[in-house]
């Protein structure tokens, strides 16, 4: 599990078309048994999520973890529930006040492993108005059009 590839879980790309990434930071999260082996198997969304601070500390909402089926029959999973962020405190008071004072907004990237640790990138982003997001597109299509003309020299 050396190589960058065969270690990360998920991306949500929609947040990159949605927003601005800004700063990004690694954090940690408490998961339970269940929740790690259905993340080995890849059975994870992070479309719909987000990270709220409260009382000094981080949590990812909205992440689906599916369970296996394989999960115990007398326990209930919640594939939706609220997960705790592990950062430094000096991590958390940067993003508390990029937060609360300049309007920014935390958003899950991705999903990685890193040392047998499941990792979130977190990314510090601003919303994309839709003029803003055409703008991206077009950029994207110029690209590939000046790639495609540079190859048939």
């Amino acid at each position: 599990m050396s190589s960058a590839a065969t270690a990360s879980i998920v991306v949500n790309k929609k947040a990159r078309h949605d927003y601005f990434i800004e700063d990004r930071f690694e954090a940690g999260i408490a998961l339970e048994g269940w929740e790690v082996k259905s993340l080995r198997a890849g059975r994870v969304q992070l479309v719909d999520s987000y990270v709220i601070i409260k009382n000094n500390e981080a949590f990812l909402i909205g992440a689906l973890i599916t369970p296996l089926p394989t999960v115990s029959t007398h326990y209930e999973p919640d594939p939706r529930r609220t997960r705790k962020l592990l950062l430094h405190r000096e991590e958390l008071n940067k993003l508390i006040g990029a937060v609360e004072r300049k309007g920014y907004t935390l958003l899950a990237l991705s999903m990685y492993w890193k040392r047998g640790k499941c990792k979130v990138e977190l990314g510090l982003a601003k919303g994309k108005q839709a003029h803003d997001k055409r703008d991206t597109e077009r950029e994207r299509d110029w690209q590939r059009e000046r790639s495609r003309l540079l190859k048939k020299r």
